[in-house]
């Protein structure tokens, strides 16, 4: 891409039955210390729901996101027994060492690791962590446990940071006793500050107990003074995500808040902090989910007493701060129709990748946006 000259494209990873798959879903993103740009995603069979068998795809850039090679299996569901779906994979690229650092679920109740320091052609043999978790048992009996999704954080400080949801699993959403339920939720963080060799848990950053409903599936971004921002997705009728701040990604969780300007039809949503612009000055952060509110969907059966209405998850919307997220302050929609998860990196070349679950009269993609500062600024 040119410098100072506006430039967005877009490039589909696949469409829905591909390869045999039913759908595509849940996009990660990172770009590695040496400026490898992985991304990977659900390859959902079945009727690609959350419990159907699902593998974890994976596709390597060596040129900024502008072609990419085939994709590949990361990890596949059958690799820790039958029909067992692989959930919530987050990576993380490691500053310092050069590695590149993963964790999945698998069948929503044991926690795996693994790491690579090869740009992700070769990983280690994936190792059990879940002991991180048994760490909530005393607060929280858990039956069901999830990371992310999207790319986890490495503070400046070498943390890796990795938020991380559990529920109950008393839930009936799924229509299948056999199948344990998302709701009610609570949501936390475990953290490495040893390169991913030991693992410890966090505190509880909001839970459903204090009226803040099924907080779940959050992402996190270090601020300009080294706190560390959590803005969570919810089931609460407001519409709006929710935020909550620490001193350093672990610990002291201030009073969630409802972020106003941020928009949530009840969906997934990724947030980014970009370096400083060639000129200096302020460090943008962006946050992107779809925010149209405008066409009710659904009516999501919460429990017996309590029922919330959804909305279509329409209008993938670009919006940025320059003030730590206090305000956003530029609006930019990528893609006006049907849209769902969605994950930032920042390529070498300063390039902006997102990576999203794109629908339109002809099926559901999973797509690649690419676009400039001078795109996101005009």
């Amino acid at each position: 891409m040119k410098a100072m000259q506006a430039a967005f494209e877009q490039l589909d990873f696949h469409r829905s039955g591909d390869n045999g798959y039913h759908v595509f879903r849940i996009p990660g993103l990172i770009t590695t210390r040496q400026g490898t740009v992985m991304a990977w995603y659900d390859a959902r069979k079945g009727r690609g729901g959350d419990w159907d068998p699902i593998d974890i795809l994976m596709r390597r850039s060596l040129d900024n996101g502008a072609t990419w090679e085939e994709a590949r299996l990361l990890v596949g569901h059958n690799q820790f027994g039958v029909m067992q779906p692989i959930n919530n994979l987050i990576l993380i690229s490691d500053a310092h060492t050069g590695e590149i650092h993963v964790l999945f679920c698998v069948n929503y109740e044991t926690l795996y690791y693994m790491k690579s320091a090869d740009e992700g052609l070769t990983f280690t043999e994936a190792v059990n962590i879940t002991t991180v978790m048994e760490g909530f048992r005393s607060e929280y009996d858990w039956r069901v446990i999830a990371t992310g999704p999207g790319h986890g954080l490495q503070h400046s400080n070498g943390r890796l940071i990795v938020p991380v949801w559990m529920s109950t699993g008393e839930g009936q959403e799924f229509q299948d006793p056999t199948k344990k339920g998302h709701r009610p939720s609570d949501l936390s963080v475990i953290y490495s500050d040893d390169h991913g060799q030991t693992w410890e848990r966090g505190d509880f950053v909001a839970r459903t107990r204090d009226g803040y409903l099924h907080p779940n599936e959050t992402v996190a971004v270090e601020l300009s003074d080294g706190r560390v921002l959590f803005n969570i997705r919810t089931e609460q009728d407001t519409y709006r995500r929710l935020i909550s701040i620490s001193p350093d990604g672990a610990r002291d969780w201030g009073t969630p808040y409802y972020d106003e300007a941020l928009e949530e039809p009840i969906c997934f949503g990724s947030i980014l902090r970009l370096p400083p612009g060639e000129t200096g000055g302020t460090q943008p952060i962006l946050f992107v989910n779809p925010s149209d509110l405008s066409r009710p969907a659904s009516v999501w059966k919460i429990s017996d007493r309590l029922s919330v209405q959804t909305y279509q998850r329409r209008g993938l919307t670009l919006k940025v701060s320059f003030d730590d997220c206090r305000t956003w302050t530029v609006r930019k929609t990528i893609w006006l129709e049907g849209a769902q998860y969605s994950d930032l990196t920042l390529a070498s070349d300063g390039s902006i990748l997102c990576l999203y679950e794109r629908g339109d009269a002809t099926g559901w993609y999973l797509t690649l946006a690419r676009f400039n500062r001078e795109w996101m600024l005009e």
